[in-house]
């Protein structure tokens, strides 16, 4: 992974309606969502949403696809792993067992998904 990635993706992700769109989209799955019913529920403008999709979309961290008249978004995966990769690639320094609770969280091997479940046993 590429450090200007990182970057780009960590800046389009440190304003707080960009980190919620995405980490919705991630909610979504496969399903994605369309731009309308992300600004319903996190009750954000059109335009305001548009321009948010707009700096995550030029991070890479979501795809789109035209449907008619609106547009689907989706996370983009293939980059959130590498992401999670560069950001884990030297996890623990070689002690693997010590990374085991964030790793289940990552690949949904726990009951409960947020990381804040889980600060204490980390």
């Amino acid at each position: 992974m590429d450090i200007n990635f990182a970057l780009g993706a960590f800046g389009a992700l440190s304003q707080k309606t960009r980190l919620d769109v995405f980490r919705l989209l991630i909610k979504a799955g496969p399903d994605g969502m369309n731009s309308g019913e992300i600004g319903e529920v996190l009750g954000v403008r059109q335009n305001t949403m548009s321009a948010n999709l707009s700096v995550l979309l030029q991070a890479g961290l979501v795809k789109n696809e035209r449907e008619g008249r609106s547009i689907r978004y989706f996370a983009n995966m293939d980059r959130t792993r590498d992401l999670l990769t560069f950001l884990l690639a030297d996890c623990c320094g070689g002690h693997p067992d010590l990374c085991a609770q964030v790793m289940d969280i990552v690949t949904c091997q726990t009951e409960t998904t947020s990381i804040e479940d889980h600060r204490e046993g980390l």
